[in-house]
Order: C-alpha cells, then sequence, then structure tokens
C-alpha cells in the first residue's frame, strides 16, 4: 500500500508529481472533449456553409456558428466588406493578397487556441522522471544514513527503506507517459485541424475571386 516516505525532500517531490498527474489527467479530458466538439461542429458548418445558395446566406451561417471554421468564415467576410469600404490601411492594396492574409491571420489565431496547454503537457513529460529521480536519489541517501546510524546491514533492513526511494521514479515515469502520449496526439490533432482550416481558407479565397469576377463582368 502507498504510503509516504519520512524523508520531506521524497514526500515533496511526490507531492509535485501527484499534481503533474492531476494537471494531466484534467487536460487530456478537456481538450479531448473540445476537440470532439470542435471537429463535431467543424463538419456541421462545413455542410450548412457549401449548401448555402449565395455568400449573403452563406455569411448567415458564418455568423450563427462557432466552430473554428465559422471564425474562419466570418474573418473571411469581414475582409471582404473591409475591401469594399477600403477605409482602413490594412486593408490597401491587392485584393488577393489582403484576403490572404486576413484568412492567414485568422488561421493563425486558431492554432495559437489549438495550442494552448500542449507546451505544459510537453514540459510535464519530460521533467517528470527527473523529478521522480530526484526523490529516489533522496530516498535513497537518506535511507542509508539512517541504516549506518542503526549499525544494521542485513538485506530486509536495506530493501525496505530502498524500495520505497524507487516508487518516486516509478511514479514519475507514470506520470510522464500519459503526458506524452497526449502531446503528441494533441499535435497530431492540431495539424489536421491547421490543414482544414487552410484547405477551407483556399476555398474561400476561390469563391471571392469567382464573385468578385461575376460582379466585373
Amino acid at each position: 500500500m502507498f504510503h509516504f516516505s519520512t524523508s520531506t525532500a521524497v514526500n515533496l517531490a511526490l507531492l509535485v508529481l501527484i499534481l503533474f498527474s492531476l494537471i494531466t489527467w484534467t487536460m487530456i479530458i478537456a481538450k479531448g472533449w473540445l476537440q470532439w466538439r470542435q471537429h463535431l461542429s467543424n463538419a456541421a458548418f462545413t455542410k450548412r456553409f457549401w449548401q448555402a445558395p449565395d455568400l449573403a446566406a452563406a455569411e448567415f451561417v458564418a455568423k450563427q456558428g462557432d466552430s473554428p471554421l465559422a471564425r474562419l468564415a466570418k474573418a473571411g467576410f469581414d475582409t471582404l466588406r473591409s475591401l469594399d469600404d477600403r477605409q482602413t490601411l490594412a486593408h490597401t492594396g491587392d485584393r488577393q493578397a489582403v484576403m490572404e492574409r486576413g484568412l492567414s491571420q485568422q488561421v493563425k489565431k486558431e492554432q495559437h487556441k489549438l495550442e494552448a496547454g500542449l507546451m505544459l503537457l510537453a514540459s510535464i513529460g519530460s521533467t517528470a522522471p527527473f523529478v521522480g529521480l530526484f526523490g529516489t536519489v533522496w530516498g535513497i541517501m537518506n535511507a542509508m544514513q539512517n541504516i549506518a546510524l542503526s549499525g544494521g546491514s542485513g538485506l530486509e533492513v536495506v530493501a525496505g527503506p530502498v524500495g520505497e526511494a524507487l516508487l518516486s521514479t516509478a511514479i514519475g515515469i507514470a506520470a510522464a507517459i500519459p503526458a506524452v502520449l497526449a502531446y503528441n496526439y494533441g499535435v497530431r490533432v492540431t495539424r489536421l485541424m491547421v490543414s482544414e482550416m487552410e484547405g477551407f481558407a483556399n476555398d474561400f479565397l476561390r469563391l471571392a475571386r469567382t464573385t468578385q469576377a461575376g460582379k466585373e463582368s
């Protein structure tokens, strides 16, 4: 049965590792739920958007949505409206270049949101084993000192304290593995969603160019 060591340093290392584990699993559950919701929202929005009969209806669909793709479409429509008004320096210059810049900036914003928390998972995954190792080394040193003071040298005297100290390394590895796996999965999901947004941005840009060509003809 798990119990705390008599060493303050080992106890502190164990508490830190327990905190790391709680943070990791909280983020795994929270980000997993968020990614699942965003996937469903993107799929629903994409279907409604491309079924819209015209740009006005498509813009209404974008305003009603709250997915990454919906926010990207809203940014595109806002840029289109600003281009027609020509009220700011940010929207002067080549029309296509301004559209590409506006869509690219929104994709970056959404990417930063998706990456939130991944660096913390990476940090936990890389530092947890070392925290556990620190607890183990300190625990072994403390155990050896106590054994020397007691004068005992048998296996039954050494095995208990050393085994207790090694528990810190085991917990450190146990805390690091899910953090590393969650980080790698989060990076993969982020790349896929960014790729999806970039594809939608290109389609939106072509749609805007086609619509503008139709107005000018």
